[in-house]
């Protein structure tokens, strides 16, 4: 199983690698929205799990996540935000537009591990 997560600070993205490997899934990675898109395009099929920050250059995470609820091949991937937003208006926007977790950083391996089974569907840890 395949999880992109689209981060611009490469030590998130090594944390959530962390995470996913313990969960013996593989990693797409990208460091923007636009970057993602292009892997989603080539790959969507393949890609279980999407994990997005909100805060990055070019296309933020909200608008990446609508962009990718409003396609039809990308709009039944699972999408879950980890991002430092914590405001409850985002969170809100976020669930409302299609987000299966919201999780704040900094966050636990356990937490982070737990959150992602829960999106594809596999309950607990």
């Amino acid at each position: 199983m395949k999880v992109l997560t689209v981060d611009d600070s490469s030590v998130v993205r090594k944390i959530i690698r962390g995470a996913v490997e313990v969960l013996e899934y593989q990693l797409l990675e990208a460091e923007d929205g636009y970057e993602a898109l292009d892997i989603l395009e080539k790959q969507y099929v393949d890609v279980k799990l999407i994990l997005l920050d909100w805060n990055m250059p070019g296309i933020n995470g909200f608008e990446l996540l609508k962009s990718i609820k409003e396609n039809k091949k990308y709009k039944k991937i699972p999408v879950m935000m980890v991002t430092t937003e914590s405001e409850k208006e985002n969170i809100i926007q976020a669930i409302q537009a299609g987000a299966c977790h919201y999780l704040v950083k900094p966050f636990t391996m356990d937490e982070l591990t737990k959150r992602m089974l829960e999106c594809v569907g596999k309950g607990e840890v």
